[in-house]
């Protein structure tokens, strides 16, 4: 194999290795978000098999003696020197290095959405309990109960009785 392939093979294996797939559909919420994380995972799981298996086989080494019998031994050396002569370049990564800033950028910028997103729904979550307390207790509840609760509406009704302002 190739030092390139084989590096390629090697990345795709250690990446496929650390994506915790369950982890991140258990917090897909809509239909429609579960049917592309599925395609996503399909298309991922396609090319790191496409990656095991086309590129960490080796090629099968070319019995030159077999054709020698074959065709001829000069037609066959000149192949073989040929073939002996192809030099595959390396492949020079171009386009990493113009793309990782970006792309820590964009982790960075994640991270504090995600950390605003934990915020809000915490914020969230306190004003969905206080209103199904509310719910529960608002048969029985007295105006006082409600205002200790909510000052600033104690407050503005206060001031309208005193303006003498009755909503009409």
């Amino acid at each position: 194999m190739s030092g390139a392939g084989k590096k390629v093979v090697d990345v795709a294996f250690k990446a496929s290795k650390k994506i915790d797939w369950d982890g991140m559909a258990k917090l897909i919420v809509s239909e429609e978000a579960r049917k592309e994380f599925a395609s996503l995972r399909r298309a991922f799981d396609e090319v790191n098999t496409t990656l095991e298996t086309k590129f960490s086989q080796e090629p099968e080494p070319i019995d030159w003696e077999y054709y020698r019998k074959g065709i001829g031994s000069r037609l066959v050396d000149m192949y073989k020197e040929a073939y002996d002569n192809v030099k595959i370049p390396k492949y020079v990564d171009t386009v990493t290095p113009e793309y990782k800033p970006k792309f820590d950028a964009l982790l960075v910028e994640l991270k504090e959405a995600e950390e605003k997103s934990f915020k809000e729904s915490e914020r969230l979550e306190k004003e969905i309990a206080e209103v199904k307390e509310l719910k529960q207790k608002i048969a029985t509840m007295t105006a006082d109960e409600y205002f200790e609760k909510h000052p600033e509406l104690k407050k503005k009704f206060d001031d309208e009785i005193r303006n003498d302002n009755w909503g009409y």
